[in-house]
């Protein structure tokens, strides 16, 4: 990947929706089921996750679809959990192998694909 020096610090729900593999409406639902996860808003009123948020959703996306927790069972599980307070990693949209998510900019490509890497491992570790 080539690095700019700069380390984004925040996504916006689409490009939350494209690391995570959820629908947005799925992400603003889980923000009502969830007491954790409240992503800020910028002044424009739209939400900016930040990796610690993406971590939380794929969290939860891992509770209920992979090990199949009711949302009341997911709930019980996330009052036990601590997210990581590392700031300094950096996610990045991901290349999701979907024919839905098109990227022509060969960098975002480059990010995409080293960001899919790490949330791999970062999932792998969550099993």
């Amino acid at each position: 990947m080539k690095s700019l020096g700069i380390k984004k610090l925040y996504y916006s729900i689409s490009e939350v929706s494209k690391i995570t593999d959820l629908e947005q409406y799925v992400l603003r639902y889980w923000e009502s089921e969830f007491e954790q996860l409240k992503p800020a808003k910028n002044r424009a009123g739209n939400r900016i996750y930040t990796n610690r948020d993406i971590k939380l959703i794929l969290y939860i996306k891992k509770l209920l679809r992979d090990e199949r927790y009711t949302i009341e069972g997911a709930k019980q599980v996330l009052k036990a959990y601590t997210p990581d307070t590392d700031t300094g990693e950096q996610l990045e949209l991901i290349d999701a192998p979907k024919p839905r998510m098109k990227i022509k900019d060969e960098q975002l490509r480059a990010d995409v694909t080293e960001v899919r890497d790490f949330l791999q491992g970062l999932l792998a570790k969550l099993n």
